[in-house]
């Protein structure tokens, strides 16, 4: 690590940026008590934009993460997101700064160096456009050897689970009835939040079965939806989703290891394990499939090869060969927001309905039976207008 220099200046002088300290290696469980104006500290090489989403959306002060935000290996999305929020991110600072970083700490940001009072804590790059236009540039410049990888990991997948994606072997038995209905897969994923709003006259109209993806469950009931099953590891769902009453379904290692009953068993909720390789997003795909769901709709899923190495995980390829697999059925609600988001505004409409107004009112003028109403509630005005005025008088 580079030799962390002493500040020069009192804290007071110093132009900066200061926050209370939130450290997690896990950057989904540090964005569950991040707050407005905290410094978020990480250890996420290659931030992807779901992860960057979601510390934008808790608004800290700052970023610092140990571990190169971009490593070179793809074109990945993260840090733009963050840096064009306007959110400092200090990148690179090494893995010390984990320990260094107390919880709870204020610290400030002065330059590339984070300090707790005038000690330095740990030195970085503080990333700005310039860095990060030099470092996508260099990273696409790598993307093929990662679409090489990400074929070898696919061919590696069909070896593994070809039982599994050709004849259903190993998918479980669950009380959820699923055979002829349509089915609602929601992943917190890529504007999952924007398709959810506008999938709710679909929601309301065909009643599918939801199945929410580890957080998906929450994302669900932040909708005022009630999920029918819970898919997932069981790691970044919460308790309230896990007691609302959803059949879960918790994914498990192929030898049978699932870390995720653990959790439901101090919940003392009951839960039925799925064994296989892939991830959740795929099981829950292949479970809806094998059970008979004769349409699947996909709400955050990754659906194109930059968001599955965006994912950063050479198990992405499954969810490529599940979506050949189902894909007879799937339809993918990525973008519906987009695609029907409305382009008529206020003052368009507020105008249209005095248009209306005044028609209505020129209609009933000039025709002869309008007339004739307009003196008849002409005259109940009048009298309702003198007795109004008795009252006082």
């Amino acid at each position: 690590m580079p030799t962390l220099p002493r500040r020069t200046r009192p804290v007071a002088d110093v132009d900066g940026t200061s926050g209370v300290v939130r450290v997690d290696r896990r950057t989904k469980n540090l964005t569950k008590r991040l707050q407005p104006g905290d410094i978020a500290v990480i250890d996420h090489v290659d931030v992807d934009r779901v992860a960057a989403e979601a510390l934008v959306a808790c608004r800290p002060a700052a970023v610092v993460n140990a571990a190169a935000s971009i490593s070179g290996r793809y074109p990945n999305l993260g840090p733009e997101i963050i840096v064009s929020a306007g959110i400092p991110l200090l990148d690179s600072v090494g893995s010390g700064v984990l320990q260094r970083a107390r919880e709870g700490a204020v610290m400030h940001i002065d330059g590339n160096v984070l300090y707790e009072g005038d000690s330095p804590v740990a030195v970085g790059t503080l990333l700005d456009k310039e860095h990060l236009d030099a470092a996508m540039e260099e990273a696409r410049a790598g993307l093929s050897e990662q679409i090489e990888a990400f074929a070898t990991n696919t061919l590696e997948y069909i070896k593994e689970e070809r039982d599994l994606l050709l004849d259903g072997v190993g998918v479980p038995d669950v009380r959820t009835d699923l055979e002829g209905r349509q089915v609602l897969i929601v992943v917190r994923g890529y504007h999952y939040r924007e398709d959810l709003v506008t999938l709710r006259s679909y929601i309301k109209e065909y009643r599918p079965v939801l199945i929410g993806v580890d957080g998906g469950a929450d994302a669900l009931l932040e909708e005022g939806y009630k999920p029918d099953m819970i898919i997932g590891d069981m790691d970044s769902v919460s308790d309230a989703a896990l007691r609302c009453g959803a059949e879960i379904v918790v994914h498990a290692y192929r030898d049978g290891r699932a870390p995720g009953m653990e959790r439901l068993e101090q919940l003392g909720v009951p839960g039925i394990a799925f064994p296989a390789t892939g991830t959740s997003e795929d099981i829950a795909m292949l479970l809806a499939d094998d059970k008979g769901a004769s349409l699947i709709v996909a709400v955050g899923t990754h659906a194109t090869l930059v968001e599955f190495l965006d994912k950063g995980r050479a198990g992405m390829a499954s969810t490529f060969l599940t979506r050949l697999r189902v894909g007879g059925k799937l339809v993918d609600a990525k973008g519906v927001s987009r695609l029907y988001r409305s382009r008529v505004s206020t003052t368009s409409l507020l105008l249209l309905c005095a248009a209306a107004l005044l028609t209505i009112a020129v209609t009933v003028r000039l025709s002869p039976m309008g007339r004739a109403y307009y003196h008849v509630f002409g005259g109940q005005w009048d009298s309702f207008v003198f007795w109004l005025q008795g009252l006082f008088t």
